[in-house]
């Protein structure tokens, strides 16, 4: 105990450089803590883009293809499933509901995805988050267009505003159904998933807008007017994928079963939550990039503490000198110097707890409004304070060095005068 408080003594006496070091070592515990709460934040975000669906059903394709399609909305389907299948599947007795989705044109960049108003009722997302709208509500004329948080903020559209669709996914659409803008009918709120990012309209709209197309172009004297098309029936031929909901998890893999050994046609049915932990498992390099680097940020701290106490050795000498010739042994030297490392390695790790704790509290709604990043505030975890604890035993082990150093230096040089 005397040596803790002859230790804090001492760093009370350079309270400046001290206070320094403990900032360095607390900035590099946030930066740890920081990267942590986000690589887990976005894990859980990424896992949470889709929830409370069991399965998603469309044309025979990898699994992580078929998730990419149809739930962030990249890349195209090889093929697409046909209408009487979708009927046949949903008329299962496992099955609670199902939601269509038929996707293939765009609006200036982003994706158009045709579906049933059943949709907003069953998406959910962050476990079990349900769909919100900023402005408006859901598409009632066949000619309605909802548009994500995403889409309205880049284009400023707002309820009312008319938009055209164009066919296929690029960027800059050539062939635009033109005839037949949408109005919007509703803005949703933001929700962190490709939903922002999309323009949803209703199945029949899909239908209308391509009656008089072929092979992506519009044929001349085929085209109808967008009142005539509404007297047809736009019951689709085919759609892109399924998202499935049933009355019992234990289902899950019967209905999985039937669909991919379904004769008919050539479907497949993967379970969106394993898929995306594989997804995740294959874009997940950036988070361990990250941990690398907040691991080199705390080494360097713990260095820079090191040098500190080594660079004021020469000052102290007289220090060291005195306490050695009232009786100091060597073991009350070195517990002195490792002493004031680890006060210091404690006060940076407790004070970085405290600002990423507080930081959290503070920027946590304005990440979630802005990013849909939803960040957790937990205790730390037993993998945090584990890491928290090895950086306490590194600032020791720092401390050992100029102890070393100090030892080394003997009473009569200690004792001289240089000039």
């Amino acid at each position: 105990m005397t040596v803790l408080r002859l230790a804090a003594k001492s760093l009370a006496n350079r309270w400046l450089t001290a206070l320094l070091t403990v900032l360095a070592i607390a900035v590099s515990v946030v930066l740890l803590l920081g990267v942590e709460k986000l690589r887990t934040g976005a894990k859980a975000s990424f896992a949470n883009t889709i929830s409370g669906t069991d399965l998603i059903i469309g044309a025979r394709s990898g699994g992580l293809q078929l998730l990419l399609y149809s739930v962030f909305r990249i890349g195209n389907a090889t093929n697409n499933m046909t209408w009487r299948s979708y009927e046949a599947i949903k008329a299962r007795g496992e099955v609670k509901w199902i939601v269509p989705l038929s996707l293939g044109d765009s609006h200036r960049g982003f994706r158009v995805l045709g579906t049933t108003a059943n949709y907003f009722d069953h998406y959910q997302f962050r476990r079990g988050r349900h769909l919100e709208f900023a402005q408006g509500t859901r598409f009632s004329d066949l000619f309605d267009a909802v548009i994500g948080s995403d889409v309205a903020d880049a284009l400023g559209y707002k309820t009312g505003d008319k938009i055209i669709v164009a066919h296929g996914t690029g960027a800059i659409g050539i062939n635009k159904h033109d005839d037949k803008p949408f109005r919007v009918s509703g803005v949703l709120a933001k929700t962190g998933t490709p939903v922002d990012r999309t323009v949803h309209v209703s199945l029949e709209a899909i239908e209308a807008i391509h009656i008089g197309w072929d092979g992506g172009s519009r044929q001349a004297g085929r085209t109808m007017s967008a009142e005539a098309v509404r007297r047809l029936d736009l019951k689709p031929k085919a759609i892109t994928a399924a998202l499935v909901g049933l009355k019992s998890k234990i289902s899950i893999f019967t209905l999985q079963r039937y669909v991919n050994t379904y004769r008919s046609e050539p479907l497949t049915a993967i379970l969106p939550a394993a898929t995306l932990y594989e997804l995740w498992g294959l874009i997940g390099t950036a988070e361990a990039a990250l941990l690398v680097v907040s691991i080199m940020v705390v080494i360097t701290a713990l260095l820079g503490m090191a040098t500190m106490i080594l660079a004021t050795l020469n000052e102290r000498r007289r220090e060291i000198a005195i306490l050695r010739s009232v009786g100091a042994g060597p073991g009350t030297v070195i517990g002195l110097l490792v002493s004031e490392a680890g006060l210091l390695t404690f006060a940076g790790v407790v004070m970085g707890l405290l600002l990423t704790y507080v930081g959290l509290f503070a920027l946590q709604p304005l990440i979630d409004d802005h990013y849909g990043l939803f960040l957790e505030i937990v205790p730390p975890t037993a993998m945090e304070i584990g890491v928290l604890g090895l950086i306490l035993a590194g600032g020791v082990l720092a401390g050992l060095l100029p102890a070393w150093r100090a030892y080394r230096q003997s009473l009569a040089d200690g004792m001289m005068v240089r000039a």
